[in-house]
């Protein structure tokens, strides 16, 4: 009985939290991941270039930021985006320096790759209603407060003070 205990604990974590995955996008060829993914995933050589140029040149506007820090901190975001897509790569570094100039806490962030039919590697995003890439959804507790799709209105650091208020 302990062995099969053992076993089970083992193999848990794949069946329950199947990470990111590499696969060739169909119509470039190029690498595009999909499924849950962490930061490090960004570290790839196939991701990073445009990653770390957007992360690193992006100025924070702190503005309005400052006072809202609270108020923000306290959400949780879930980021879907596609490192096959131009505003992804461009917002999504973006967004996630601002989250580490207010300290947003990076349990608090979620992020999910999709293909080019907003597909995850099993039912992610079912539920979600993604249409447009980036999606970044915010929540309180568990209810949705609102969210900045494709591209923000105004800025994403105004969109999210916006969300907030």
């Amino acid at each position: 009985m302990k062995k099969i205990l053992l076993i089970l604990l083992l193999i848990s974590p794949t069946i329950f939290c199947q990470e990111n995955k590499i696969v060739e996008d169909t119509r470039t060829l190029k690498p595009m991941l999909i499924g849950n993914t962490t930061r490090e995933a960004f570290k790839d050589t196939n991701f990073a270039w445009w990653y770390n140029s957007k992360y690193t040149n992006y100025e924070v506007n702190k503005g309005r930021l400052a006072s809202y820090i609270e108020k923000i901190n306290d959400k949780t975001m879930k980021i879907v985006m596609g490192t096959w897509c131009s505003d992804s790569r461009r917002e999504v570094p973006r967004m996630l320096k601002i989250l580490d100039m207010i300290g947003f806490p990076k349990e608090k962030v979620s992020i999910i790759n999709v293909d080019r039919k907003k597909k995850g590697i099993s039912n992610e995003v079912d539920g979600l209603n993604i249409e447009l890439v980036p999606t970044f959804i915010l929540y309180n507790g568990s209810t949705e407060i609102g969210r900045i799709i494709e591209t923000p209105e105004e800025t994403l650091e105004k969109d999210l003070v916006r969300i907030v208020e």
